[in-house]
């Protein structure tokens, strides 16, 4: 299936919001994300006049746990190798399984890989979505070597439905 207007891709990812078709909600009124998109489908569903019943997070990408040693060095490989850096990358998203993604890859760019690495998850802003009413579903993968998926559980159980599923990854 197409990727609709309310879903947000990865970054290194485009349509491949079929990846998550076991959870997914196709609706006028549900907005996901995964990973790097779940920070574009937040942001869309805080800023939309438009009515949000849900808002599904896959895998959210959820960097604040790291230090900024770390988030720079990240930049430094991505601008020394772009080529390197994302494969490893991609290695680390289909951990643990060896799905074919070459389908949906598409190069990110330095900037979209920087915002992903220093987004803040506002709790405010979290707590202003569910006064609204709007429903948040985050669903980690319990072996994702891509973010700490426990830190994460852990700072959105707050304000979502959390499903952590065991022996599976970013990619879920």
């Amino acid at each position: 299936m197409k990727t609709s207007k309310n879903y947000f891709s990865g970054f290194c990812f485009y349509e491949e919001s079929e990846l998550f078709d076991e959870y997914i909600i196709r609706n006028d009124f549900t907005i996901s994300g995964f990973s790097y998109g779940a920070i574009k489908a937040f942001e869309e569903a805080l800023n939309t006049q438009n009515r949000v019943d849900k808002l599904q997070l896959f895998s959210p990408a959820f960097f604040q746990n790291f230090d900024e040693k770390f988030k720079r060095t990240q930049l430094m490989y991505f601008k020394k190798d772009a080529n390197s850096y994302v494969q490893t990358f991609l290695d680390n998203v289909i951990y643990p399984s060896n799905k074919d993604i070459s389908k949906y890859f598409k190069l990110g760019t330095i900037e979209e890989l920087e915002e992903l690495l220093t987004y803040v998850w506002d709790e405010e802003k979290l707590q202003k979505l569910v006064d609204r009413g709007t429903i948040v579903e985050v669903y980690l993968g319990a072996d994702d070597k891509i973010i700490d998926s426990l830190k994460v559980k852990e700072f959105f159980q707050k304000f979502a439905t959390i499903y952590y599923i065991k022996e599976k990854g970013h990619l879920l």
